[in-house]
């Protein structure tokens, strides 16, 4: 199981991988809606505008470039403040320097010689991206996938730094700063995810095993009672994974969960509409649908440029015109009844993405890649929608390394031991 850990580095991932297009944060909201489309993980990189001159740019001062990322529940929770709505245009407008949330230890920049372990250590430490030179000439080692080359233990990391955070070495030879200043891919947890589930046939028997035996289920999810507004979730600044789950109290003190308010869920929607909902609708009605002639709620409604595609704003083409708000505009299935909720009927994209505590690790794993989705919820087997926790990628990353870390761990003793009686 190791062996595909130990055997494969970052480079092997980025093969077929676009070469990365800075997104800039003075860029506009606006703008970023557009890349937000096309993005992994529901979200999209921000840099520093690089500096002019012809200075070759060290991997410090790229790495310092960074910002943070971007993703659409950012885009919608700031679009749902009241200046916004009042002036909708003005908005999307904005500076993404004023919206995404500053973070530079979310992006790493490694070696593509960096062990596949190496990085998912990273990952499991808050890295949701890895940078990774595309112009390296990279040769790994005499036999491609050796964990020992000539003797010695690949270091590709610094364990040394005072914090414990790990870092990447790319210092060596084949990362020269002319190279470092040429082309760069991105890669996501959703690639290696991708990645692990074609070596499940490596990794058995743990994909076979149950996500509660593994214990992978997180209990400190984010969630919001169906009664309250929907904009409290901005609140609440969910971080990872961005996702609050909307629930209903049971008359023996548990939550059902009828719904998410997730970047996943809104990745691809309508931001314009989904902001005005958010700040007028109850949690419950904005994940369950709404009829129009349930809301009393008269709310501004625009028109989208057809040729832009879905979710995203055409450049000023919108037109204001009174309409009562329906959640069709947002792509979600109207089921609520005038006389409540009904959870029969629910059905359509809104729906959340859910597994029971017996599911296998596989299962969840293709469920959360066939979905585009960052986590899946987790239920009670016994009683439906009754909400336990959540499985996110970070989750799914400490459940896959364990075996690896301590075969690892074993080994570099045997080697540290081998090479004291050499000595």
């Amino acid at each position: 199981m190791a062996s595909v850990f130990l055997y494969h580095v970052v480079g092997d991932l980025t093969v077929g991988k676009p070469e990365l297009v800075e997104f800039c944060e003075m860029e506009t909201l606006e703008s970023a809606i557009r890349a937000i489309g096309e993005s992994t993980e529901c979200g999209i990189p921000v840099w520093k505008r690089r500096s002019l001159g012809g200075v070759v740019e060290s991997s410090e001062m790229r790495q310092q470039r960074f910002v943070g990322i971007l993703n659409s529940l950012d885009i919608v929770a700031f679009l749902a403040r009241s200046e916004c709505l009042e002036d909708q245009e003005k908005a999307l407008k904005t500076p993404v320097s004023e919206v995404v949330v500053r973070n530079n230890s979310l992006l790493r920049l490694v070696d593509p010689g960096t062990r596949l372990i190496d990085a998912l250590e990273m990952m499991k430490q808050g890295v949701r991206r890895l940078l990774v030179p595309k112009s390296v000439v990279w040769k790994g080692m005499s036999k491609r996938f050796s964990v020992l080359y000539h003797g010695r233990w690949l270091k590709n990391i610094d364990t040394s730094s005072s914090n414990g955070n790990l870092t990447a070495n790319i210092n060596r030879p084949a990362s020269s700063a002319t190279s470092i200043r040429d082309k760069f891919c991105c890669l996501s947890r959703e690639d290696v995810i991708r990645f692990l589930i074609g070596c499940l046939g490596a990794l058995a028997p743990l994909p076979l095993s149950s996500i509660s035996s593994l214990g992978i289920i997180n209990p400190n999810y984010q969630s919001i009672e169906a009664s309250l507004p929907a904009i409290e979730v901005t609140k609440q600044r969910p971080g990872d994974p961005s996702a609050v789950a909307v629930v209903e109290p049971t008359p023996d003190g548990q939550y059902t969960i009828i719904g998410e308010i997730s970047a996943s869920k809104l990745w691809k929607c309508d931001y314009l509409a989904v902001a005005c909902a958010l700040a007028n609708l109850s949690a419950g009605q904005f994940v369950m649908g709404v009829e129009d002639n349930v809301t009393s709620r008269s709310l501004p409604d625009f028109s989208v440029d057809s040729a832009v595609g879905d979710g995203r704003v055409s450049n000023g083409s919108g037109s204001m015109r009174p309409k009562k708000f329906s959640s069709r505009s947002i792509g979600f299935s109207p089921t609520s009844t005038a006389h409540g909720i009904n959870r029969s009927m629910y059905r359509g994209r809104s729906a959340p993405l859910t597994c029971k505590m017996t599911s296998s690790l596989a299962a969840v794993m293709a469920q959360m890649l066939s979905h585009r989705a960052t986590h899946v919820w987790v239920t009670e087997d016994e009683i439906d929608d009754v909400l336990v926790g959540v499985v996110g990628y970070a989750d799914i990353l400490v459940a896959v390394t364990k075996q690896p870390a301590a075969f690892i761990s074993a080994n570099r003793s045997v080697e540290a031991l081998a090479t004291e009686i050499q000595n």
